[in-house]
């Protein structure tokens, strides 16, 4: 498997499991006290860092740093989105398609030396 899609597919388990323990116990913990809801939420985390350490690694073979996190914030708002509208039931903004395209430009700039290269 390519290390780019090796990257991709461990960056996007990681972020479901960040997005939910930042971000679950808004809807499902409102109610208990926050130090319950962060020692959940440290729990979800520790299968984020699961994820997220072998993916760095596997991608900074072929990657620099910053390409690895624009890849991640790609990555991010990718699974952010339909969480935070199917999940938490917040309405699809346009401001989220604004996000989208100023992470485009990132991307662009992080990556324009490989795409002139080739």
């Amino acid at each position: 498997m390519p290390v780019l899609l090796q990257t991709i597919v461990l960056l996007t388990l990681s972020n479901v499991f960040m997005t939910f323990a930042w971000y679950a116990h808004l809807r499902e913990l409102s109610t208990r006290p926050w130090f319950v809801a962060a020692l959940v939420s440290w729990g979800i985390a520790l299968f984020e860092y699961l994820f997220q350490v072998p993916a760095n690694r596997i991608g900074y073979t072929e990657y620099s740093v910053a390409q690895l996190k624009i890849i991640q914030e790609v990555i991010t708002l990718t699974v952010f989105v339909p969480f935070a509208v199917f999940y938490l039931r917040h309405p699809l903004k346009l401001d989220y398609l604004w996000a989208a395209l100023c992470i485009l430009g990132a991307v662009y700039f992080v990556f324009r030396g490989e795409l002139m290269a080739r």
